[in-house]
């Protein structure tokens, strides 16, 4: 890399950086190109963003950042994922660490918090921002289609009634 896409590169990584409220790093040593390929895809998909970076540009680009203390997490081959959602990249990089046994993951950040692995784990764990919206509006709906039901049954008993006589009526 010339100077200038390293500088370019910096202040790129470092805009993620404080754009996302999530941050994970692990060692990536011995995967394929294959299996790299799939996680970047994993996490597209997912709405989250993996780098492979120079661990030196990586720590010059975590400066004035938030997660600036896990620069300390970046020796070796590492990769970053990272996405605006806080429990997006922790969870794909979990998942595929599971299924990837070569995937390592070292820690993270989520804004000014650092996390170890246990941390990334715990927070892999959590729902996410839409399923735990998908709960919200849940929640809220079930006691409006309750009172619906309730306020409505008066009338749907009144008109069963109504009808039994009227069947009544034609009968006699």
């Amino acid at each position: 890399m010339e100077r200038a896409e390293k500088r370019e590169f910096v202040t790129s990584l470092n805009e993620a950086f404080k754009a996302s409220a999530s941050v994970v790093v692990a060692h990536y040593a011995g995967l394929s190109v294959a299996q790299m390929n799939d996680l970047r895809s994993k996490m597209r998909d997912a709405g989250g963003t993996v780098k492979v970076a120079k661990n030196r540009l990586a720590k010059i680009a975590l400066q004035g950042t938030e997660s600036e203390g896990i620069s300390n997490l970046f020796e070796g081959q590492t990769v970053i994922a990272y996405s605006s959602d806080p429990v997006t990249a922790p969870k794909v990089i979990v998942e595929f660490a599971k299924a990837n046994d070569k995937l390592v993951v070292l820690g993270g950040a989520m804004g000014s918090t650092e996390l170890d692995v246990d941390g990334v784990k715990a927070l892999a764990s959590l729902p996410s921002i839409d399923e735990l919206r998908a709960k919200l509006v849940g929640m809220i709906s079930t006691p409006a289609t309750r009172i619906a039901q309730v306020v409505s049954a008066p009338a749907a008993q009144l008109a069963r009634v109504m009808n039994a006589y009227a069947q009544k009526d034609e009968a006699a």
